[in-house]
């Protein structure tokens, strides 16, 4: 089916795409298997909300910074050196978790602007790469596949990570675990030797994809929307793995409550991957948006083990129905705009700071709120303040699509 769905591609392609692949499920199965319980280790050893918060400011920090200094190198360096440098960068990450150990609190800050650093690096080299590879026929179907191999990560990473770090007691478990993600981010760089080295011609203009946004409408509102996908993603990243476990103390149901969100939406981004088309993309994000926003006040519900099960699936059905059709509106809409091929990264490169501007927006607002309200009431409130952002988003984007058939 692979195969048949990329007929037009010359196999050269194909093979980069199928690299492009493998890369991503090695990196993403690296970030499931460790990423949830990094915020479990720093919680158990200072139980800091506020510290967890910061920590996790720094790395959006750090990714938006990436972005803004990095970006314009992107079109002088090959992006297959950007990427394998972010994947190294991730490493050194862990490999600095596994050396500070019981101490990796006391230098928060610093894992913090190293891992976000190492996202920067990956992601600004990753979705340049992934606009390059796919043409708008197979950009849905990739989409898709990227996601299942995302769920398939979720379903073997957490909950083998869960186990492993509750039958080695203490931090072994953890600090294993970590060993694990690092070998196989090792494992992500020897792949990407393979990927055809990639150049693009011109001088670096952001200022040019900075105007395009005054004038063109669907642009502008695309990146309203990212705006408030950050917003969302920024607190929720990093709160509800830690929500589940301070409700329930145990890393073994963190693991299973991902590995049910990971079932749930590997399921459905094969319906989706089926289903999803140019002219029904804005009513499957809209169907998206609105459940995952009303899964918020079942989350707030939730006191068990069962109920956060629940929730998990939720998120595994309509979280796949929002971001595969939304992520190629994206594409699409970078694709439409103005000289697209000439400025694709500088296009790219701002969408993902706007993005990361909100995530990092939304939680100096998480930080402010921790001041003024009580830990537990203002995280019942937070749910409920930045979990409308992919709802707003959502409209958003239905606004953008009506403006792109109605210009057509």
């Amino acid at each position: 089916m692979f195969s048949n769905r990329l007929s037009d591609v010359s196999d050269n392609e194909k093979k980069n795409l199928r690299l492009l692949l493998i890369i991503g499920l090695l990196y993403t199965l690296g970030i499931y298997l460790s990423n949830i319980f990094v915020n479990i280790f720093l919680w158990k050893q200072t139980e800091d909300l506020l510290l967890l918060a910061l920590y996790n400011l720094c790395i959006y920090l750090a990714q938006t910074l990436i972005f803004v200094l990095i970006g314009k190198w992107v079109k002088r360096i090959d992006r297959v050196i950007i990427l394998r440098a972010g994947i190294f960068v991730i490493s050194v990450f862990f490999i600095s978790v596994l050396l500070l150990s019981t101490q990796a609190s006391e230098l928060f800050y610093v894992l913090g602007v190293l891992i976000g650093t190492g996202y920067g690096l990956f992601w600004l080299a990753y979705n340049i790469l992934i606009f390059e590879v796919t043409e708008p026929y197979t950009r849905d179907f990739f989409n898709g596949m990227f996601g299942a191999l995302q769920s398939l990560s979720g379903i073997v990473g957490p909950v083998s990570a869960g186990w492993i770090i509750t039958f080695l007691t203490g931090y072994k478990g953890y600090l294993t675990v970590f060993f694990i993600s690092f070998v196989l981010f090792i494992l992500a760089i020897i792949f990407s030797i393979f990927l055809e080295r990639r150049s693009v011609e011109g001088k670096y203009n952001i200022r040019s994809v900075i105007r395009e946004g005054k004038e063109n409408k669907q642009w502008f509102w695309m990146l309203t929307a990212h705006l408030f996908q950050g917003m969302r993603e920024g607190v929720f990243l990093f709160l509800i793995g830690l929500w589940v476990y301070m409700g329930t103390q145990s890393e073994m149901i963190v693991g299973i409550y991902n590995m049910i969100y990971a079932i749930a939406s590997f399921v459905m981004y094969q319906v989706v991957a089926k289903i999803v088309k140019p002219d029904n993309r804005k009513i499957l994000i809209l169907i998206g948006s609105i459940f995952l926003f009303i899964s918020v006040f079942w989350l707030l519900k939730s006191d068990a083990a069962l109920d956060y099960y629940i929730y998990a699936g939720i998120l595994g059905v309509f979280l796949p129905l929002f971001f595969a059709p939304y992520t190629s509106v994206s594409y699409d809409v970078i694709g439409q705009a103005k000289n697209a091929g000439e400025y694709r990264v500088e296009y790219i490169i701002f969408r993902d700071i706007v993005l990361n501007s909100g995530r990092t927006f939304s939680l100096i607002l998480f930080i402010l709120g921790l001041y003024t309200i009580s830990e537990s009431d203002w995280m019942r409130y937070s749910v409920i303040l930045f979990g409308v952002g992919y709802l707003i988003s959502g409209i958003i984007v239905f606004r953008i699509h009506n403006l792109k058939h109605h210009s057509s």
